[in-house]
This record gives structure tokens, C-alpha cells and sequence, in this order.
């Protein structure tokens, strides 16, 4: 068979024996489907191979969506409970006749730790759904004794008072500053401070109907 395959003239393929023309027609029969594969069904079988991940993924999306659908009451309930949390925190917390007097009492504590408040000046309210937040600018000089004295107190007020800091700086006085000698050893603390108070219903009401007539003007 081989001598006969490197005798033939391929010029003359007709005039070879059965046996080596049915190789060759195998050979080119093998070339065929060997190109037909890479030019179709490769191809395909790409593209079904991205289909089947899309499939996945967007199965996996469905039971995701699927699962929280089924506990949508359960998670809107549970919104609806912390909400209500929320709203009975801020609650506790004091309201707009209640918060000039707050302040004075938060400076007072301040005044009874031994505290040298050199600035205490709140600032204009932002109001939110159900609270207002007042930044208030602070200057202090005191020692940790002093600052943590100020901190319990502030605690142990009878309304719930919450202090929060903002571009607040602890650093040891010098000589520069006011009020401070040679070898003091005292803290400035400075910056701002933000309180919050709780806007009641009737608040609430009319501040919405004066928003609704100035943006009807």
C-alpha cells in the first residue's frame, strides 16, 4: 500500500487501485469534517457554552429575587419596626422649647468641671424628616480630669443629649494660647460639635405647610 501510494500521480488518480483511492477519500473525507468542525460546530459550541453560563446566572439571579420577594412583608415589617425604634429614640431626645435651655445647661456643665469655655456659640439648625441637628462652635481649655468630668455630666442630664464631633481637635495648650501660662499642661479642645433634638408632629406640620406656601409663591 505504501509503495503504491509513492508510485501514484496524482494527476492520474483515476487509474489508481480501489484500496488507494478509498485512502485517499478517507484522508479527505477526515480533512472535511476536521474544517467543518472549526468553521461550525466549534463555533456553536461556543456559543452554547455562553448560553449555558448566561442560564446559570440568570438562574441564580431569579432565586435571589425570588427569595426576597418571599420575605418582602417580612423585610418591610421589619422596616417598619425600626422605624418606629428610630422615631422612640429621637423621642427621648429634647424638643425645640426644651433645646435653648439644653444648651445652657451642656455650657453650665462644661463651667462646673473646671472647664475655661472660651467659645460656645451654636450655630443655625439643618432639619431633617423627624430631627434637627445644631452644630455648635467650641473652644475649651481644661485637663483630661476636667474633660472627662464634662462628658459624665453631660450624661447624666435629665434629657437624653447627644454630642457628636466634628473636625474636632485635642491638642496641648502653649504659651499662644488665651488664657494659658508658661507650664500649663492643659488641653485645647476646638471645633465644632453638633446636638439633636426631635421635631414633634405639630413641628413637623407646619414647617411642610410653610414649605408648601413658599413654593407656591
Amino acid at each position: 500500500m505504501l509503495a503504491e501510494l509513492r508510485d501514484l500521480e496524482f494527476n492520474d488518480i483515476g487509474s489508481a487501485p480501489p484500496s488507494v483511492r478509498l485512502v485517499i477519500l478517507s484522508l479527505l473525507l477526515i480533512v472535511i469534517l476536521v474544517v467543518g468542525w472549526f468553521l461550525m460546530i466549534k463555533g456553536k459550541t461556543e456559543q452554547l457554552e455562553r448560553v449555558q453560563q448566561r442560564e446559570l446566572t440568570l438562574r441564580v439571579e431569579y432565586e435571589e429575587k425570588a427569595d426576597k420577594a418571599a420575605n418582602l412583608e417580612a423585610y418591610e415589617a421589619q422596616l417598619e419596626e425600626m422605624q418606629a425604634l428610630l422615631e422612640t429614640m429621637f423621642r427621648q431626645l429634647p424638643n425645640r422649647t426644651e433645646m435653648d435651655k439644653l444648651l445652657v445647661d451642656v455650657s453650665q456643665t462644661a463651667l462646673g468641671a473646671g472647664i475655661d469655655v472660651q467659645l460656645f456659640q451654636p450655630n443655625a439648625e439643618t432639619h431633617h424628616d423627624f430631627y434637627a441637628e445644631r452644630p455648635i462652635s467650641v473652644r475649651m481649655l481644661g485637663d483630661y480630669h476636667q474633660f472627662g468630668e464634662f462628658v459624665g455630666g453631660v450624661a447624666s442630664l435629665p434629657r437624653v443629649v447627644i454630642l457628636t464631633m466634628h473636625d474636632i481637635s485635642l491638642r496641648r495648650a502653649n504659651e499662644r494660647d488665651i488664657g494659658v501660662s508658661a507650664g500649663d499642661g492643659r488641653l485645647i479642645l476646638e471645633g465644632s460639635v453638633k446636638t439633636y433634638r426631635y421635631i414633634d408632629e405639630e413641628e413637623a406640620a407646619a414647617r411642610a405647610q410653610a414649605q408648601a406656601q413658599g413654593g407656591n409663591r
